[in-house]
């Protein structure tokens, strides 16, 4: 059973203040001495970085739609596991979910997965009477989806607050919370959303200090507390990476070295728990500051980012860049790591593994996919059929090499990435605890490699010694002589 005090944050529309409330949130409870687990609906990478800074757990997702909806409480209860608190931010608006697929993926389908009670985040700033309506609507839409309580949002003074309350008081849903407009709290974003914490540390530290102090002034956090401690246990069992991968023990670790730093921050935490269940030692490495592959790498995971944003960064790095095209270990890339690997982003050398070419674009790439692999790859078996995301404003010219890592099929279909050698390298982002046998694979095909290095390593200095000692007992046999 699953046990965890547990609520979901959620709102009407993007925009309304999810972020601020949930992120705020997770602080005011940390700094209260409450040990929260942060969390947030769909495929987002960016978010979950400040909700780490704010609760010093790594930020997991949720995404019925790229693991599936039978894996949303297991793998919940795994990332909650000794929390006394879990917060989960939502995506969208509170019923938007995959295009097409009704309420799939939606906060609303998790927040019955999880059988948690919702917070509805409403920006206030051009209402009064009439929020009532609206959260009425919310609260009775889906009858499985306990909408408990409001936040009001952007309310701009005291007898703005007064006619909301007023109007909110017969609605049978509780105000838990209200935020006066203010400027004081400013995020920077950029073309695919927030810039990560991981490019502006200090200031998210201080963003994240002054969101915990608006929650904290502007939210009843004892009736929320006692709102996340009605939601009821969860049976069934947690997600376990090592019964998932299920991988025969490798007599040698292979060292599998996964790109970080600013450049390459989007990654989800399954992704190398999965990896060492599999048998793996994981270990990090900076494009941007790094001018050599971790001593010993094994096998290469390069994952998204904006490398648009640092491609002269990297191109300066040329010393990685060159040990990387003359790797010859199993490579994962996906989308950053794509674009990494091709000849060049933007006119910027880049690691010329790949014989495409990388720019910006006038238009976002955005939604989820489905996919199929057309060739064994170190990722995957032909067949193989997942569910990934992409999310990008470059493209790459060509876009698949003559065998593509993914054949794409819905919503369109067509070629994606590139399967060559050891390299899989596509735009999909696929969350890999619903494909645990794609970490195992690339874990076995590392260590196969890596053992067959060292054996031809290790023959080839058996051979230099003994052609040493024959060289040696040559010169000995000459000066007697």
């Amino acid at each position: 059973m699953i046990g965890v005090p547990r609520l979901v944050v959620a709102a009407p529309s993007s925009g309304s203040g999810k972020t601020t409330v949930a992120t705020g949130l997770m602080a005011a409870f940390a700094e209260r001495g409450l040990t929260v687990s942060p969390h947030k609906v769909g495929p987002d990478y960016i978010d979950p970085g400040y909700h780490a800074l704010a609760t010093g757990r790594p930020g997991r997702n949720l995404d019925a739609y790229l693991c599936g909806p039978e894996r949303i409480a297991p793998l919940f209860g795994h990332a909650a596991r000794g929390a006394d608190l879990a917060v989960v931010e939502g995506v969208m608006g509170l019923y938007d979910g995959a295009a097409g697929q009704g309420e799939l993926a939606s906060t609303a389908h998790v927040a019955k997965l999880l059988r948690a009670p919702v917070v509805l985040v409403v920006d206030a700033s051009s209402q009064s009477r009439s929020v009532a309506a609206l959260v009425h609507g919310f609260a009775s839409w889906d009858p499985e989806v306990r909408v408990a309580g409001v936040v009001l949002n952007k309310v701009g003074s005291d007898r703005h607050e007064e006619l909301l309350r007023e109007a909110l008081d017969g609605s049978g849903v509780p105000v838990l919370g209200v935020l006066r407009r203010t400027k004081v709290v400013r995020a920077p974003s950029r073309h695919l959303g927030l810039v990560p914490v991981a490019e502006r540390r200090a200031e998210a530290v201080e963003s994240v200090a002054a969101l915990a102090e608006r929650v904290r002034q502007g939210c009843d956090l004892e009736a929320l507390l006692a709102l996340a401690r009605q939601a009821p246990a969860l049976p069934g069992d947690v997600w376990d990476p090592a019964a998932e991968v299920g991988a025969e023990p490798v007599a040698r670790a292979p060292r599998v070295a996964v790109a970080s730093g600013e450049a390459f921050t989007f990654s989800y935490a399954e992704h190398a728990e999965l990896l060492r269940a599999a048998g793996a030692e994981v270990v990090g490495f900076d494009p941007l500051r790094d001018e050599a592959l971790p001593h010993g790498t094994a096998g290469l995971v390069i994952g998204g980012g904006f490398p648009e944003v640092y491609a002269p960064e990297l191109a300066e790095n040329r010393p990685l860049r060159e040990q990387i095209a003359a790797f010859s270990g199993p490579v994962a890339a996906e989308c950053a790591g794509l674009l990494y690997l091709s000849r060049e982003l933007d006119g910027k050398p880049m690691c010329g593994v790949l014989d495409a070419r990388g720019r910006m674009a006038e238009r976002l790439t955005l939604g989820y996919r489905e996919a199929v692999a057309v060739a064994d790859s170190v990722l995957a078996k032909t067949g193989t059929r997942v569910r990934g995301h992409e999310f990008h404003r470059t493209e790459l010219l060509p876009g698949a090499g003559q065998v593509p890592a993914w054949g794409l099929v819905r919503p369109e279909r067509r070629p994606d990435g590139f399967a060559q050698g050891n390299v899989h390298a596509s735009y999909l982002h696929v969350h890999w605890a619903a494909a645990p046998g794609m970490a195992a694979r690339f874990v076995a095909r590392c260590a196969r490699q890596w053992e067959a290095e060292g054996t031809a390593g290790r023959e080839a200095e058996e051979t230099a010694k003994d052609g040493k000692t024959q060289a040696g007992e040559a010169g000995k046999a000459a000066r007697t002589a």
